[in-house]
């Protein structure tokens, strides 16, 4: 066996060189932990298992030989042998872990840890492989980790299930198909005061768009309780965006909201170690699970990593951070920060879909990606039934796990009724280029196995499931194949959901930016009846208003609100070029189908030529509602600092 002072290393004696030592995680958690608690980011402490421990005792319980046997008998495409030898060699690296060297440098860092944080002190076990958080594979759950472990026996055991999850069925695939060695991959454990995260919030930053790989927007998403809810899509996490370039020019302003369902809760098991899950209140639901205060400082901790690790590695570095909120101290911590694998690595290239006909749609969800596929759908309840599943079905499944992603991998498209742009099943998607919905409701009832469907993420954030095959077209342009044109061209934009990749086309910024989609999608009601809503006569109507603008000031700051954040999505996308915003143009006909709006509204003979443009913006009649458009428009050159943004 090694000399003690290789087993084990503690953070502050960590930096991002000693991968090859700790592994991904853990350099990064001592590049964290010794460089940037001075700027002001909190990080918990801990100590790392090397690599060298886990070679040093595998050699010397002679282990290496019976596990290149079990290793050279798997072939990844059969999930009953995977499954089968997969076990064999973990129960071999698990055995070969448990010596009593290990043990007791485990117990005394551990004891180290109490000292400083208290007797019994929960803390977090996870796996850190000397291949993973590299800028081309980020091995992101495909090794174990255990929560709110505590004790030294414990601890130790914990540490043996890490050292052994380096081969599970999902880690081989993995590797298999990454072109990894098995054995020139190594495995160090981390161990780590546990963030009491439980009764607070907790969630993933990225320092990018995911969907587009837009670089000026930080994306933050929040769940309550423990995280890995969020990652294993379990539930529809709040969404945020920050603008980067006026977040460093002193703006402090939330760009925008989205609120998540948030169903579950994952909180500390009761009597001694593990987690369990439970329901969230309807009315804890309905409401943002951190505030705009701790929305900024997660953004300018974000902004803040990766420019450190930017500056480490000569050239612009996209991160994927996590962060957990403390029960006891209120205080933001962060938990982990790998560089981000794949939206960074999308290539300068426009790939369009499109259908070429219509269906019922089934299903819907959150769109990930921008593709369509079709296929038969196999309803798979769990991971017993994997095997039934078979190359170009459409998976559909509550939620998936790193023990799904070899069947993942040969799925046409992929359905889940829980889980948010981040879960797990959203960023193998990705990783794999296939498209997925998730957070469809309601999708395992709808969607039978054996049906043919056509998954669509080409129309929107909204991704749709249709009956049947409908027959698509896919167009590939590479942005390096657009002519820079010497006429100056500006985009039309009326939806600030595909801002984030218009941008990306040559242009000159925008030359018409319409908010009626916004008003009618996003805000849904018509402005003087959030001004007025005793004026509503519909009591349907005045409790859907209610609805909408629970968890807001008032109801005129919800359409504000709203407003600005969808025009400030398309300001934010093109900015400093120039964004040239046109006022409101409803007819009174379309006005009056908003949420309210019959109220308001007079029926005419011919509403293209009647009350609407600049007439009915100084009309009593409607002069409060303009002034709650004014009002949007200044909070978004004023409070948000995108005064590209021009009113035409």
């Amino acid at each position: 066996m090694t000399q003690p002072a290789t087993i084990v290393r503690w953070f502050k004696d960590i930096r991002l060189t000693d991968v090859p030592s700790v592994g991904g995680k853990n350099a990064s958690l001592g590049e964290l932990y010794s460089a940037l608690s001075r700027e002001g980011i909190q990080v918990p402490n801990g100590f790392a298992l090397t690599a060298q421990a886990y070679r040093d005792a595998l050699t010397s319980a002679r282990a290496w030989e019976p596990l290149h046997r079990v290793i050279e008998k798997i072939d990844t495409a059969n999930m009953k042998t995977l499954t089968q030898f997969a076990a064999q060699a973990r129960k071999i690296v698990y055995d070969a872990t448990g010596t009593e060297q290990l043990k007791k440098e485990i117990s005394n860092a551990y004891r180290q840890l109490e000292l400083e944080y208290g007797k019994n002190v929960a803390v977090a076990v996870r796996s850190s492989a000397t291949a993973e958080d590299l800028p081309t594979a980020s091995f992101a759950g495909q090794h174990e980790s255990f929560l709110n472990i505590r004790g030294a026996d414990d601890v130790f055991e914990a540490c043996r299930r890490c050292f052994a999850s380096i081969f599970t069925a999902r880690a081989i695939s993995y590797r298999v198909d990454q072109g990894f060695d098995h054995f020139k991959v190594f495995l160090s454990v981390g161990v780590m005061k546990m963030v009491r995260a439980d009764r607070a919030s907790s969630g993933v930053t990225f320092t990018l768009d995911t969907e587009s790989g837009f670089r000026d927007a930080v994306f933050i998403t929040s769940v309550y309780g423990l995280g890995e809810n969020i990652v294993q899509g379990l539930v529809d996490p709040d969404e945020f965006y920050v603008h980067k370039p006026t977040f460093r020019q002193g703006y402090r302003s939330v760009l925008h909201r989205t609120l998540g369902r948030k169903q579950m809760r994952l909180i500390y098991a009761r009597g001694g170690s593990g987690t369990k899950n439970i329901k969230v209140s309807k009315t804890q639901r309905v409401r943002f699970c951190i505030d705009d205060s701790e929305v900024l400082t997660l953004a300018g901790h974000a902004i803040t990593i990766e420019d450190h690790y930017s500056a480490q590695a000569g050239h612009p570095v996209p991160m994927d951070i996590e962060w957990a909120k403390d029960t006891d101290d209120g205080q933001l911590y962060v938990i982990q920060a790998r560089p981000e694998t794949v939206a960074s690595r999308k290539a300068p290239t426009f790939e369009t879909y499109a259908l070429k006909g219509t269906g019922t749609v089934l299903a819907t969800g959150r769109a990930i990606g921008e593709k369509i596929a079709s296929g038969r759908v196999r309803v798979i309840a769990g991971t017993r039934a994997l095997k039934s599943f078979r190359p170009g079905d459409v998976l559909v499944a509550d939620s998936t796990s790193p023990d799904w992603e070899p069947i993942m991998k040969v799925a046409a498209a992929i359905v889940t009724e829980r889980g948010g742009r981040t879960c797990h099943a959203a960023i193998v998607a990705r990783e794999l280029g296939v498209p997925a919905v998730v957070g469809a409701t309601g999708a395992r009832r709808a969607l039978k196995s054996g049906s043919n469907v056509t998954i669509s993420c080409a129309e929107g954030e909204v991704g749709k499931v249709y009956s049947g095959i409908i027959p698509f077209e896919a167009t590939q342009i590479s942005a390096d194949d657009v002519p820079q044109s010497h006429t100056h061209v500006m985009l039309n934009i009326g939806s600030s959901e595909i801002a984030f990749r218009s941008a990306m086309l040559p242009n000159d910024g925008v030359g018409l930016a319409r908010m009626e989609f916004i008003i009618s999608e996003h805000i849904r009601a018509h402005p003087m009846a959030l001004i007025h809503p005793e004026k509503v006569t519909s009591r349907r109507q005045r409790h859907t208003i209610r609805g909408l603008t629970r968890g807001y000031a008032t109801p005129s700051d919800y359409f504000v609100e709203r407003l600005s954040e969808g025009v400030g999505m398309i300001a934010a996308a093109f900015y400093p070029k120039p964004v040239i915003v046109r006022l409101s143009d409803f007819k009174t006909n379309e006005y009056a189908t908003l949420i309210g709006g019959e109220a308001f509204e007079p029926k005419e003979e011919n509403p293209m030529l009647g009350f609407r443009g600049a007439s009915r913006y100084a009309h009593p009649a409607y002069a409060d509602g303009f002034a709650l458009e004014c009002a949007a428009l200044r909070r978004i050159r004023d409070d948000m600092g995108l005064t590209n943004m021009r009113v035409m």
